[in-house]
């Protein structure tokens, strides 16, 4: 059994203090194995073999995923499973990110196990989408996470709402009484359509953004996005889902944007203008990501998103994105 097979199997039992030698052995085998991630380590004059610390794993610019396949080189080896390709969103102008899913049963595995660590099964809600931009396109993997959540929901009121918000109204007022409960989620702009059109009361109700305006809507601080949802929908607090295309793994946030992640990743803040310097003492810094579940791609990501760390909580914040980059799908709210 080589490095991602038991990766795969033992991820959703790691204990904090396997993480660390978990992760350099994946290292290793993908500084070896995956093409892109080699070549970028070579050209940097790193030599694998005297990594010993996380913080010294060099990590891929997730530029990448838009001009390469970031693949191992044996990761389709098992021809019995379903691969699939997830693509992510930006304008016709704009070069997408691919994530190449050599086992998209994997994939739904992790996004279960990532959800339920937190709110428990899918099967305990009725869940509703609320995700036009993302449904208007193919291969979105946050459109695949809540399809299979749907479907392991088994409610008969679950699915997707694309833009018929009387439909959902309905849904949600025959839902208030339920003894289950309800999770709506959705892209901030058809939240706040939906919010400003018809506030409807969802005092009981886990409402959830999953960031980004998608031109539809002019930005707006985290804050005040909040707030105006929780006003309309007299909720106490907004849920957030921080995840990306080039990651398997999700984060989820409960209340005041902060985000608690599963064990198998670990986030790394890094100085804006030293990308190879982490510290998560800095007040904020540009996000680095090591996600064991891209054990078949490339598990350690440097994204272009300014975060915080809170340590006393292990969790993180979104501050925003780093200046003259694309726009991303999820979580692109900025705040101050």
């Amino acid at each position: 059994m080589n490095i991602v097979e038991y990766i795969k199997k033992e991820i959703f039992g790691l204990h904090r203090k396997n993480f660390e030698p978990m992760a350099l052995e994946l290292f290793q085998y993908q500084a070896k194995h995956n093409p892109v991630y080699r070549e970028y380590i070579k050209l940097l004059g790193i030599v694998p073999e005297k990594i010993r610390k996380l913080t010294h794993i060099p990590f891929l610019p997730i530029e990448f995923f838009k001009q390469q396949k970031v693949i191992t080189a044996d990761a389709y080896a098992n021809s019995n499973v379903q691969s699939v390709m997830f693509e992510s969103s930006g304008t016709t102008q704009q070069v997408k990110s691919k994530h190449y899913v050599a086992d998209v049963h994997f994939y739904h595995t992790v996004a279960t196990q990532g959800f339920s660590l937190q709110y428990g099964a899918p099967g305990n809600y009725h869940i509703l989408a609320l995700l036009p931009s993302y449904l208007e396109r193919q291969n979105a993997s946050l459109v695949a996470m809540i399809q299979h959540f749907i479907q392991l929901s088994n409610s008969p009121y679950s699915g997707f709402f694309l833009h018929d918000y009387e439909k959902l109204i309905t849904v949600l007022e025959k839902l208030k009484n339920s003894s289950r409960k309800t999770l709506l989620i959705g892209v901030s702009f058809a939240l706040l359509d939906l919010a400003e059109q018809y506030s409807p009361d969802l005092k009981n109700m886990i409402v959830m953004e999953t960031g980004g305006m998608k031109g539809r809507r002019k930005e707006m601080v985290r804050e005040e996005l909040h707030g105006i949802l929780q006003q309309h929908f007299n909720i106490v607090s907004v849920h957030s889902e921080y995840g990306m295309t080039e990651l398997l793994s999700q984060a989820y946030a409960q209340r005041n944007g902060r985000f608690s992640a599963p064990p198998w990743t670990r986030f790394f803040i890094r100085d804006i203008n030293d990308p190879f310097y982490l510290d998560n003492r800095l007040r904020s810094g540009g996000i680095n990501v090591i996600d064991l579940a891209n054990a078949d791609s490339c598990a350690f990501i440097e994204t272009q998103d300014i975060g915080r760390y809170h340590p006393e909580e292990d969790t993180f914040e979104v501050l925003g994105r780093i200046d003259n980059t694309d726009i991303r799908g999820c979580n692109l709210m900025l705040t101050v």
